[in-house]
This record gives C-alpha cells, sequence and structure tokens, in this order.
C-alpha cells in the first residue's frame, strides 16, 4: 500500500508564489537532489521560517564540527526512531544508507540502534540521544562524563546536544501537520 500523496495535511503554497532567493534554493535542491524535500515545501508556507530552518539546518548537519555528516544523520534517525516520525525516519534513514554505504544499519537504526554493530563512540553518542529525548530530566553530569569517556570534546558534546534537540522540535512539526517524505527517499541506495 503506497504512503498518502501528499506533502502535508495543511497547504502547501505553489513554488511560483515564492520569493526570488527560495526559487532558487528549491532550484538548487532539485540540482542536487532530483526533487525538493518535502519539508521545505511544508516550510514554505510559512518563508521566513523556510529561511530561518534552512540556514540552522545546515549549519547544524553540514557545518564544522567534530561529528562526521554520518553521526550527526545516525542522531537524526535515533531521535526520530524514538519518537515514531515517519517523515525523519524515511529522510534520514536514506542518508545513513548513503554516508554509510551500508542499508543495514540504516535500518538497524530505525528499528532499534542497539542491535547495531557500533563503535563505542557511536554507542555513546546515541545512548545519550536517545536518553536526552526520552527522559530529559534525567540527563545528568554522569552521561557528559560517558560522553567525555567516549573520547568527545566539550564541543562535540554541544553539537550532540544541538542535533538532538533539533531533530525531537522537527519529529513534532512534522508529526503535527503529517508531513510525508518524498518517494524518492525509499528506494535510494539500497
Amino acid at each position: 500500500m503506497p504512503q498518502p500523496d501528499h506533502v502535508m495535511a495543511l497547504p502547501v503554497p505553489d513554488p511560483a508564489t515564492l520569493d526570488d532567493d527560495m526559487r532558487a534554493y528549491f532550484a538548487k535542491c532539485t540540482e542536487k537532489l532530483g526533487f525538493v524535500p518535502n519539508v521545505l515545501q511544508a516550510y514554505s508556507a510559512r518563508q521566513r521560517k523556510l529561511r530561518t530552518f534552512a540556514q540552522f539546518y545546515n549549519e547544524l548537519m553540514l557545518g564544522e564540527s567534530g561529528l562526521s555528516k554520518l553521526e550527526r544523520e545516525m542522531i537524526a534517525v535515533v531521535v526520530s526512531s524514538a519518537n515514531h516520525c515517519y517523515y525523519c525516519l524515511v529522510a534520514h534513514g536514506q542518508a545513513v544508507r548513503k554516508l554509510s554505504g551500508d542499508p543495514e544499519l540504516g535500518e538497524m537504526l530505525v528499528a532499534n540502534y542497539r542491535v547495531a554493530p557500533l563503535a563505542h563512540r557511536q554507542r555513546a553518542m546515541l545512548d545519550f540521544a536517545w536518553k536526552l529525548t526520552k527522559e530529559p530530566w534525567t540527563v545528568d553530569e554522569a552521561d557528559r562524563q560517558a560522553l567525555r569517556d567516549a573520547g568527545f570534546s566539550a564541543e562535540e558534546i554541544f553539537d550532540i546536544a544541538d542535533v538532538t534537540g533539533f531533530y525531537n522540535m522537527s519529529n513534532r512539526v512534522a508529526t503535527a501537520v503529517d508531513m510525508i517524505p518524498n518517494r524518492e527517499y525509499h528506494g535510494q541506495d539500497r
């Protein structure tokens, strides 16, 4: 049975009505990815928020960090698994498959990251992201120390917390508006 055929449950503006910079951004997405991710189309209903979202996403996921792009995507998947966010599981699961070259890793992280044969560093990072998502009030110095013990610097710990927080917010927005992932994600990098 195919997934629903909509971007989100709320109206999405015609891309032709977007400001020049946003139309150019969508054109760049199409050039690089072959499509405009539905999350961007959804945010286009509020162009100032779209600009802010895109800028923050690009800094968070592509900016300078001791965390690799793959590690940041792994956090996105584990947070989305904890939150049962269909959009982000599909979209970021595909990114994990692509960046790792391992379709099984993407599936393990989507279903239960604990079954994945991960390096100690990655396991500690994902344990922290899971706990911060599921029981944020219980995170304490012992959890930060576990990250230090796994080799993370203070800046990297901040980045883990930042990526985790961003995807918790994104998951809730995607779920609230019934955002549906682009069909293209499903078949990529398998």
